[in-house]
């Protein structure tokens, strides 16, 4: 039975009551200044899912324009839908903008309902997720074409951020990750049987080969590594008082990010429960700080690049010459060839 009607034990979308009636306007006192507004998209199997896209009011309105630096794609854990979400996703943004050196940094939250969740259609599994989070990446990458992306999950959603991020960095380079936070993450769902049912003599850590759903963040990290080019920095958020995750499995990440040579940071939410997290303030500044330091990493690299290209294009354009040609300086990704008259 745990077998057959594993979607429904993973996956609870009805609890706690109510939940897929929720609104946004419930929660909009508790979210503000931060405004939210929900979005339906096609997922690639067809299925309508909602995503809640907040931003704080600014002379660049991040819902509607394509001119927000970060972008922060949210997965949530298994239980509950987004609009209960979205006061502590308000907190967190409004920390980002509190920062001093940061206040030149617009950045948007685009949180993913998955089909069967909230306002969203269809049945939660494995499969659908993955292509619901793939849908939204591919959404981000036209809305916000010029924004460094950054992939948060929570518990399961862990899983979902890191399969979403092996599978986009392996089909395509838009738009680019520059994060991955994991908050309570495990490794995998075969791990936690294991884990949580630890005597031999119990049957339920032996069902992993019946499972189709595996969210295997260890193997999506492996993936991640293995990919030429750039790879997003990762955040791992672990609550010291994990009631649900065991603390062996932060290990086993924390372990295998080391091994794969990835960059990484981590932060324990000391006295925190496993969704408490970032409902505490420490959480919410581990994040909002992790935010802000990728972000002007890549902005200073990318100004490094810009000024050497600068320099390099100057260089050529002043003094590189060829017999009987002449080499245009304009841009160095425009080289043209001129026979001299």
């Amino acid at each position: 039975m745990t077998v057959l009607f594993q979607d429904k034990i993973i996956y609870m979308p009805y609890m706690p009551p109510f939940a897929r009636s929720e609104k946004l306007g419930e929660y909009a006192s508790s979210c503000k200044p931060v405004q939210w507004t929900e979005l339906r998209i096609h997922s690639s199997d067809r299925t309508m899912i909602s995503l809640a896209i907040g931003a704080l009011p600014d002379a660049r309105d991040a819902q509607t324009s394509s001119e927000t630096d970060v972008a922060i794609v949210y997965f949530q854990g298994n239980g509950g839908s987004t609009p209960a979400r979205l006061p502590l996703l308000s907190s967190t943004l409004k920390l980002i903008k509190s920062c001093a050196t940061s206040e030149e940094m617009h950045c948007t939250i685009i949180a993913v309902s998955y089909r069967g969740y909230w306002t969203s259609q269809g049945r939660a599994s494995e499969r659908g997720i993955t292509l619901d989070a793939a849908a939204t990446l591919v959404h981000v990458a036209a809305k916000y074409p010029s924004a460094r992306v950054f992939l948060w999950g929570q518990s399961i959603g862990a899983g979902v951020a890191c399969a979403a991020a092996a599978g986009h960095l392996t089909t395509t380079a838009q738009p680019r990750l520059a994060g991955l936070i994991l908050e309570t993450p495990f490794t995998s769902v075969r791990s936690m049987l294991i884990a949580l049912n630890p005597q031999r003599w119990l049957p339920y850590r032996y069902l992993h080969p019946f499972l189709w759903n595996h969210w295997d963040s260890g193997a999506a990290l492996q993936r991640i590594a293995a990919i030429d080019g750039p790879k997003p920095q990762v955040l791992l958020l672990p609550a010291t008082r994990d009631e649900v995750v065991p603390p062996e499995e932060i290990e086993k990440l924390a372990s295998i990010c080391a091994e794969a040579r990835l960059s990484t940071r981590r932060v324990d939410v000391l006295g925190a429960l496993h969704t408490e997290a970032t409902i505490r303030r420490d959480g919410q500044k581990a994040v909002a700080d992790f935010v802000r330091d990728v972000y002007k990493d890549s902005q200073s690299k990318s100004q490094r690049a810009n000024a050497n290209e600068q320099v390099l294009v100057k260089t050529i354009g002043a003094s590189c010459e060829l017999p009987g040609y002449c080499i245009d300086g304009i841009a160095l990704r425009s080289v043209q060839l001129k026979p001299k008259v």
